[in-house]
């Protein structure tokens, strides 16, 4: 099969190497689609935290959809033709050596792991096998990798208990951002602000929900926001991963508010100016979320695109075909992708 790889100096390319292989409690499954994600940027520059270049090449993708069409014998959540959410591709020295993993989605072929086979005594299902979870039939298959952000999200605002009487301000209308904002209204939180350096990205964020948007070119953040909130905000969530939102968001948190940093920052240092933030604050990090909770948000993330409340198609702008992929990841890049690009297979 062919995968998708990144290099140690950043260039891409394509490998041939065989299909994985599965044990008793695996399924193999023939890739549809994978989204593109900020995490893809950050490995395509190698700084990505527990990615040293030493492990390079690694195979590309996380935000697979597939098809089964192999099970293991003790497979019993999974049937030949089920798609699926959420296949990788792991690291394996026999099959490919000194070959590293990015999760491997972007490669002809993947695996999933069955919470539900047959597991002996002292033996336990992975974490991933609670999201690699079958598609409601009703899907589009390509555009449910969109799934995989929505459920994140989903499971994020969850852990950090975001309220529907507080505030929150959003840096960062991408993909993850304009996520965010939507879920936060469909939740019914009443203020979001969203922040971003790109007119087009905050018209999309209004369509999404925010109640007030702001250009940080143009305007003196700190001095718009504490007009609006004199107290300060419960809430600035960081949806880009930019180690400078912590401090930018000082000044503009109330006593006892949070930072909130969604994903793997570019750094694993960083310094915190809290000259300008009230006395009591915290800064709460959700670098990767867990898996079981990214399983247990699929019901309600489906419950809204059911009741017709979120529209998966309005959150993708651009499609890719497989072999297009070099082109894909300079695309995503040069921020050329206004919402979610989906490679598609």
């Amino acid at each position: 099969m062919k995968t998708f790889i990144v290099n140690a100096d950043g260039t891409t390319g394509f490998k041939e190497i065989p299909k994985p292989r599965i044990n008793s409690k695996q399924a193999l499954v023939k890739m549809i689609a994978n989204g593109l994600c900020g995490t893809d940027v950050k490995l395509l520059h190698q700084a990505f935290k527990g990615f040293p270049k030493s492990i390079y090449p690694i195979m590309l993708g996380h935000e697979g959809v597939g098809e089964v069409v192999e099970v293991g014998a003790d497979v019993r959540g999974y049937k030949v033709g089920d798609k699926v959410l959420l296949p990788f591709v792991d690291p394996d020295e026999e099959l490919y050596p000194g070959l590293g993993s990015g999760w491997g989605a972007m490669s002809e072929y993947g695996v999933v792991w069955d919470k539900d086979a047959v597991y002996g005594e002292g033996e336990e299902a992975p974490d991933c096998a609670y999201a690699q979870t079958v598609l409601d039939p009703s899907l589009d298959p390509v555009d449910a990798a969109m799934l995989v952000t929505f459920r994140e999200v989903l499971s994020c605002i969850r852990y950090f208990g975001i309220q529907p009487h507080e505030s929150i301000v959003v840096f960062g209308a991408g993909p993850v951002g304009q996520s965010y904002i939507k879920f936060l209204s469909l939740l019914g939180v009443k203020d979001i602000i969203c922040v971003d350096i790109l007119p087009e990205k905050l018209e999309i964020a209004k369509e999404k929900g925010a109640t007030e948007v702001y250009n940080s070119k143009e305007v003196d953040i700190t001095e718009v926001i504490r007009k609006e909130f004199p107290n300060g905000v419960d809430y600035v969530l960081d949806a880009v991963g930019a180690p400078a939102i912590v401090n930018q968001a000082m000044p503009l948190i109330k006593d006892r508010g949070k930072v909130l940093c969604y994903g793997v920052p570019p750094v694993e240092e960083i310094t915190i100016d809290f000259s300008k933030a009230d006395y009591n604050w915290q800064v709460v990090y959700q670098q990767m979320p867990r898996k079981r909770e990214e399983g247990e948000a699929t019901e309600q993330v489906m419950e809204w695109i059911k009741e017709g409340k979120l529209v998966v198609k309005d959150f993708i702008s651009d499609y890719y075909k497989f072999e297009d992929s070099i082109q894909a990841c300079q695309d995503l890049l040069d921020r050329k992708i206004e919402k979610k690009g989906i490679v598609v297979f």
